[in-house]
């Protein structure tokens, strides 16, 4: 995964429409369709609206 740590905006939901949980996300890559994709691990990920996304500040 990438090193861009991401935050979710409240209510932001999925390309499914389902809302997504908060959590601390890794920014994996922006689709050619427009959607970002973002994982907690390699397990859980969603595609979100990429204005949905709030950088973090990478702690040292």
């Amino acid at each position: 995964m990438s090193n861009h740590r991401v935050a979710i905006k409240p209510e932001t939901r999925n390309h499914k429409g389902s809302f997504v949980q908060d959590a601390a996300y890794e920014l994996v890559s922006i689709e050619d369709s427009g959607w970002a994709l973002i994982c907690v691990d390699d397990a859980v990920c969603h595609y979100v609206d990429p204005d949905n996304l709030v950088m973090k500040k990478l702690e040292d």
